[in-house]
């Protein structure tokens, strides 16, 4: 793999591939950022570490995560959530690095999203085998704001579903630098991950990273 594949060559978008009337994915929107991303991430990693959350129902998930941004999305036995503090360490989330936001305006913008500032960030951290079952993302006030999905590492399968969990989802196949931006009349479609499969990527090593922008307050 060269080093335009892991970091593009300045050209912020190769390709749109649309999902729905107000959702796409952008090809390779993010392999310019990696160069940032990636170092940033790191030093997120470093004040607020990896765990393994608990469902409400009292499950491990499979994805290991971390947040930054003012605010961090949680799960525990007492239900899903945004929380100031990391409840690990009592602290406030790490500050969402300057190129985390300047991605998903970016994006956002890209998608047909004008003025989207992101105040939380998911990441998450996929090894072979994790998965992620078809939900919601409805944990946030206000709906109005789209969500900004960045996908760096190993390729994976997207389940891009519809308004009922029941309803048949698309698989849709993410690589290195993709962005899936939805919102509007998309707002609240199901969506998970395939389990992710084996494999290692030059940058990540054997695993995926997912970066997931939202606006929660």
């Amino acid at each position: 793999m060269t080093t335009t594949d892991l970091f593009g060559d300045g050209t912020p978008q190769a390709g749109v591939m649309p999902l729905g009337p107000r959702a796409v994915v952008l090809r390779g929107f993010a392999l310019h950022w990696a160069r940032a991303l990636w170092p940033a991430l790191k030093q997120v990693v470093a004040q607020a570490p990896w765990r393994h959350m608990q469902t409400p129902g009292g499950q491990r998930m499979s994805v290991a995560l971390t947040n930054c941004g003012a605010f961090g999305w949680v799960s525990d036995r007492h239900g899903y959530r945004y929380s100031a503090l990391d409840p690990d360490s009592g602290q406030p989330w790490p500050a969402l690095p300057a190129s985390f936001a300047g991605l998903a305006a970016q994006a956002a913008l890209a998608g047909g999203f004008d003025g989207f500032t992101p105040d939380a960030c998911l990441i998450n951290r996929y090894v072979p085998g994790a998965r992620m079952g078809l939900h919601q993302d409805r944990d946030e006030r206000d709906l109005a704001h789209p969500i900004v999905s960045v996908s760096l590492g190993l390729p994976a399968v997207f389940l891009w579903g519809g308004a009922r969990r029941a309803d048949r989802a698309q698989r849709v196949p993410l690589l290195h630098g993709d962005v899936v931006v939805w919102g509007g009349e998309d707002r609240l479609r199901f969506h998970g991950m395939a389990p992710l499969s084996e494999g290692h990527h030059p940058l990540v090593g054997a695993q995926r990273i997912n970066f997931t922008l939202r606006r929660a307050a």
